[in-house]
């Protein structure tokens, strides 16, 4: 529960709370763990590479492990963590076990939540193919930024859920026709605000910050898009804005044919020709 004074915090004052907390995980990625434990080894082998697989869909874990790796990294001074594969090199398999077992789990039922959630995982997918057809010299790296990109608006349905609730019931009721107002009107920042503060309060990777604040780039465009094309088929897998979307996406990667950017989207066949069709047709 709120108190007063928590009410009238700016995005600053939040982010200077939310810096220190212990980060949860996932109930999902207790659960695999756990599972993997109940096989009888403390810490089951498993390549780095296979454990990526096994964390991409916890964007609680992803931020909490990218910390972590920065932690390790600035003591022996290597290169910037920017990938999923990187933090887990960097903390190591028994470390990671570790971590997950002593984390807390989110405790949030909240379609808004799942929303989020859904969002963030999705997003990066998405990111992390169309960096693929433009040849990326680092898809992994746009996919962890993208991944995190729901930071502040997650750990908020965690430590402060009373927030984005009050934020989803302002735009249910029309009292905001976007979402950022509606968090604007609400909070007094918006749930983006937050991560990017956070971003700078961790002293994230530079790369990492830049991704997620948006600096005018086609990688950030990519990252940017998939953020909007992801919320968008989280609303409605037929959602109008999506045309949009792929015309938008197509300017930064050329020469890629429309149909294998719609093959991205986590879409039914039936759907994607479905959005093939409504693209504006090209001028022969």
């Amino acid at each position: 529960m709120l108190n007063r004074q928590q009410r009238s915090w700016s995005v600053e004052q939040w982010a200077a709370y939310l810096k220190d907390r212990e980060i949860p995980v996932l109930s999902a990625t207790r659960d695999i763990f756990q599972s993997l434990k109940s096989q009888g080894q403390d810490a089951p082998e498993f390549s780095p590479r296979e454990l990526v697989e096994m964390v991409h869909d916890d964007p609680y874990l992803a931020v909490k492990l990218l910390i972590e790796a920065e932690r390790h990294r600035s003591r022996r001074l290597g290169n910037e963590t920017t990938t999923q594969l990187a933090t887990i090199l960097q903390i190591g398999s028994n470390e990671l076990y570790s971590m997950i077992a002593r984390s807390p789990v989110v405790d949030v039922d909240h379609p808004g939540w799942r929303a989020a959630v859904a969002t963030a995982v999705m997003a990066s997918g998405i990111a992390r193919a169309w960096s693929n057809f433009r040849s990326d010299t680092s898809p992994e790296e746009i996919s962890l930024a993208t991944l995190l990109s729901e930071t502040g608006e997650l750990l908020l349905w965690h430590f402060a859920p009373e927030l984005p609730t009050e934020a989803i019931a302002e735009f249910e009721a029309g009292r905001a026709n976007r979402t950022g107002l509606a968090q604007l009107n609400t909070a007094g920042f918006t749930f983006r605000q937050l991560t990017l503060v956070l971003s700078d309060v961790w002293q994230l990777p530079q790369m990492i910050s830049q991704l997620i604040r948006g600096v005018d780039r086609p990688r950030t465009h990519i990252a940017q898009t998939a953020i909007d094309c992801a919320r968008h088929l989280t609303q409605n897998p037929d959602n109008p804005a999506l045309p949009s979307d792929i015309g938008h996406i197509a300017q930064y990667i050329p020469g890629v044919p429309k149909e294998k950017l719609i093959s991205a989207l986590p879409l039914s066949d039936e759907q994607k020709a479905c959005l093939l069709a409504a693209l504006p047709q090209e001028a022969e």
